[in-house]
């Protein structure tokens, strides 16, 4: 960072300054500078990071570890409230990441509508805890309107349902939450006190615990069923609540990377049969995978979940939004059968970071894990964080609120259609081009592939299962640093992860996996970026081999 001017005055910490800094800007020079920086933000935030920011600049991690290595707080002030605008803008912008860019496809963050800068500011400005009404007041009542307007986008009850539900001060529809893997241990917290309610003796596991609630059922163990592609927050879900994530059982996934059904019958008819010391205390149904965007069979888990009588939680954290487009919200068809559904508005409501949500079908649900405080959330009051994992928690709500006030749902299936259509066009390009092969094709708007030039695909076919592993090792390396060096370039950004293909290999496979949700990434540059991986991959790659040792030195020499 740069250091101050030596010339410039000194600052010091005093009550004038304080307060001069507390209430307003300092003087007019950081009033002009905040506006002329904030107008660009709010009002051209893309062309600005397109102007300032690229993907990231092409800067090592560690030159910038050693330019943020100081440790000491300064007992008077350092700079103005000017120099730090100049600062963040000049300094810390260009060696962030651009995730608005049209060419960053690689993470579920993407650019966000120019008005949720001005939703934030003001969210920040009123500085609403909506832990209790106390402290919020109107925005706690809308915040109930919301989360039932999102309740019914899910389960779509009758109008007397809502009616009685809306502002009801004795039942709760849902709640806000700081992002999906909560929405996720909210959910299972619930699932796991259900399953231990109080009897005899026992006052329940809220109340007793993990120990004294398996002593009081006659059981060992608890477990929770989910598809091998289940979001690792529930592995975090399961050690918070104390069930051990060992007990998350990973259940096979069938060619389309959907959970297998059969598989999960046969566990949940062996965590039952007779004589068991298991308890299954939930199933979770996946509505948009982390790595591959596939939806499991949601209304047969639903069928499968109440024959069985099982807990039933679907993680929508990232398709869930897909309900507002009438034309593919029936890839989500069963949501509505779950028990709890899980959606986070910081991804494909295109809301700022960090927001999720937990809905519930059963409005009493959530009093399983009601606590109460004499300073805040007394006995008999109505205040929302009565019911919530956070305590003090900024609104959200009015932000969620106000995007679909502006947008309308039609605005969103706009946004929703169109990465649905151009991860299927991007797959469709993949498939046209000899040296990629698509390894997931999207159901919603991510997709897997790999580079794997013609000669690999015909090698593969000819291989023997020693030969294909060698082939299968060497494109792991291939597309590994053809993704790092792509990162590296800063100039777009397409993430990778490790998945088991049967078609393909009995071990995990390198891929390249694309999100299309930025609605200014269009086909052209989806080609550049594919373009850009084949280049990288000839530089890198064809300039190693020789044609004369070719393809032999590929299957004896793993390192080629």
């Amino acid at each position: 960072m740069n250091k101050r001017n030596s010339k410039s005055p000194k600052l010091v910490a005093d009550w004038k300054r304080l307060m001069s800094t507390f209430i307003r800007p300092e003087n007019e020079e950081s009033k002009e500078t905040l506006i002329k920086y904030m107008e660009q933000i709010l009002f051209g935030l893309h062309d600005f990071l397109s102007k300032h920011v690229g993907i990231t600049e092409e800067i090592g991690l560690k030159e910038l570890s050693d330019n943020f290595s100081d440790t000491q707080i300064s007992e008077e002030p350092e700079k103005k409230l000017a120099e730090v605008i100049i600062d963040i803008i000049q300094e810390i912008a260009p060696q962030a990441v651009n995730v608005a860019s049209p060419y960053f496809i690689g993470h579920m963050t993407s650019a966000i509508p120019f008005f949720m800068v001005h939703l934030k500011t003001i969210v920040t400005a009123l500085n609403q805890n909506v832990v209790k009404l106390e402290t919020s007041k109107v925005v706690s009542v809308l915040e109930k309107q919301i989360i039932a307007k999102i309740h019914r986008l899910i389960y779509n009850m009758d109008e007397d349902f809502y009616n009685q539900h809306v502002q009801n001060v004795n039942t709760t529809l849902g709640s806000f939450t700081e992002g999906g893997t909560l929405a996720n241990l909210t959910a299972l917290w619930v699932a796991r006190n259900s399953l231990f309610p109080p009897k005899d003796n026992f006052k329940g596991i809220e109340e007793e615990g993990i120990y004294a609630a398996y002593r009081a059922y006659d059981i060992d163990r608890v477990v929770i069923l989910v598809s091998r592609l289940g979001h690792y927050s529930l592995r975090k879900s399961t050690g918070v609540l104390g069930i051990g994530n060992e007990n998350v059982i990973p259940i096979n996934i069938d060619n389309k990377k959907h959970i297998d059904l059969s598989e999960l019958i046969e566990a949940i008819k062996f965590f039952t049969k007779k004589g068991s010391r298991t308890k299954i205390a939930a199933i979770v149904g996946i509505g948009g995978a982390t790595e591959t965007g596939t939806v499991d069979p949601l209304y047969q888990l639903g069928e499968i979940c109440s024959e069985y009588n099982i807990y039933y939680h679907v993680d929508a954290a990232w398709g869930g939004p897909t309900l507002m487009s009438p034309k593919y919200r029936h890839i989500l068809k069963g949501i509505e059968l779950a028990d709890s559904v899980t959606i986070d508005g910081h991804k494909q409501f295109y809301m700022p970071m960090s927001s999720g949500m937990i809905y519930f079908k059963d409005p009493t649900k959530l009093d399983s894990i009601a606590y109460h405080s004499n300073y805040v959330n007394r006995l008999g009051s109505v205040d929302l964080g009565i019911k919530s994992l956070a305590g003090s928690r900024e609104a959200n709500s009015l932000i969620l609120d106000s995007a679909i006030k502006i947008m309308g749902s039609k605005g969103y299936a706009l946004l929703i259609e169109h990465g649905i259509e151009t991860a299927r066009c991007f797959a469709n390009e993949i498939e046209k081009k000899d040296h990629f092969e698509v390894i997931t094709q999207p159901e919603l708007n991510i997709l897997t592939y790999r580079i794997c030039p013609l000669e690999y695909k015909e090698l593969l076919i000819s291989s023997d299962p020693e030969q294909k592993k060698a082939i299968n090792e060497k494109l792991n390396e291939i597309n590994t640093i053809v993704q790092r060096l792509q990162r590296a370039s800063g100039k777009s950004f397409v993430s990778r992860t490790k998945i088991k293909v049967k078609s393909i290999s009995d071990d995990e496979i390198v891929v390249l996996r694309a999100v299309l949700m930025n609605p200014m990434t269009n086909k052209k540059i989806l080609l550049e970026i594919i373009d850009e991986q084949e280049r990288i991959y000839n530089e890198t790659f064809l300039k190693k081999r020789t044609s004369s040792n070719f393809p032999n030195q590929l299957i004896t020499d793993q390192f080629f």
